[in-house]
């Protein structure tokens, strides 16, 4: 009889802690992180910091990386809470906050600020030889814009429509290493891209053809592109990026941000921007990309136009930066 009372306390001492367990992982708040195609700096993101040990030894929130088309496709998952936290450009947080997405009015008003991540400049790539100098060159030409849901192709659209040519050309929707193998195999004419340079694409392109890179710094001034979407910012890719191309190319960029659904908790988003953004945290994102190389303290809140989640303003403002 004793021992079944023992048997029966031990089992019920078990089954206590297994409840309490469970009660424990279930109070850990649960963050999807939208990132971006596989390879692509988007992803980077989302797997740095959900690999990073002080956020896997959270006990407050757990983070799983996961894969999206990009920018606009982040913007509606974390809008709708598909998603808790991801990365979009700056650009379309503005936009989908104002209803002014391309063929979309809704209004999305759930996506907040954490954090400026890097700044991703638009890149035009012809060969030497085509002829093609300015962004109106391409008109009736093969081009590739980016794959489809990604910040690239919705940023080519927005451009080229703005300069009256994103009808005017032979669209082909894809990815940036798949556009250079294409641009390789003179398939495409140009290979438009919307990221942080040197972009391993290009540099692909650059082995095969001697390249140029347009102008797109004089196509936007010109045509008062900066006086209409005032979250882009000028920016120039330096001399001798790319092989070949010696000269320096002006060009634009917007900012990759961190972002959160304004559901997500204030201490949630307090605790990670606390984990990440210390000097090992920004070591280990490094470690992960040199894009992240202006990652900082004092960065953290440049290139923000639209509202910031409590909890990041919580932080930034401890931090002394707004």
């Amino acid at each position: 009889m004793k021992k079944q009372i023992l048997v029966s306390m031990g089992f019920f001492v078990l089954l206590v802690a297994a409840m309490s367990s469970m009660v424990t992982a279930q109070a850990k708040e649960r963050v999807v992180f939208s990132g971006g195609p596989a390879g692509g700096t988007f992803q980077v993101v989302a797997n740095a910091i959900q690999v990073y040990k002080p956020i896997k030894a959270s006990k407050d929130f757990r983070v799983r990386a996961q894969s999206s088309a990009g920018s606009v496709e982040n913007l509606r998952k974390v809008n709708s809470g598909k998603a808790q936290m991801g990365v979009v450009y700056s650009g379309h947080v503005y936009l989908g906050r104002n209803g002014q997405m391309k063929n979309d009015t809704k209004k999305y008003e759930d996506v907040m600020a954490v954090a400026w991540l890097y700044g991703a400049p638009a890149q035009l790539v012809v060969r030497k030889d085509s002829g093609i100098k300015s962004t109106k060159d391409l008109i009736g030409k093969k081009v590739g814009v980016g794959n489809a849901g990604s910040g690239a192709f919705a940023n080519c659209e927005l451009f080229f429509t703005h300069l009256d040519i994103w009808d005017k050309i032979e669209r082909n929707a894809m990815g940036y290493n798949d556009a250079a193998q294409a641009f390789g195999n003179n398939q495409l004419d140009a290979f438009w891209l919307f990221t942080a340079f040197p972009s391993g694409a290009v540099i692909m392109a650059a082995q095969t053809n001697d390249i140029d890179l347009i102008d797109l710094g004089a196509d936007a001034t010109s045509s008062g592109f900066y006086d209409k979407y005032p979250y882009f910012s000028r920016i120039s890719v330096p001399a001798d990026t790319y092989r070949g191309v010696d000269y320096e190319s002006p060009s634009f960029q917007d900012s990759a941000l961190w972002v959160a659904n304004s559901k997500v908790s204030e201490d949630t988003v307090y605790n990670m921007l606390s984990i990440m953004y210390t000097d090992e945290g920004l070591a280990h994102m490094l470690q992960q990309k040199k894009t992240f190389k202006n990652m900082s303290l004092d960065t953290g809140t440049q290139g923000v136009v639209t509202p910031w989640h409590p909890g990041a303003v919580k932080f930034w403002k401890e931090k002394g930066m707004m």
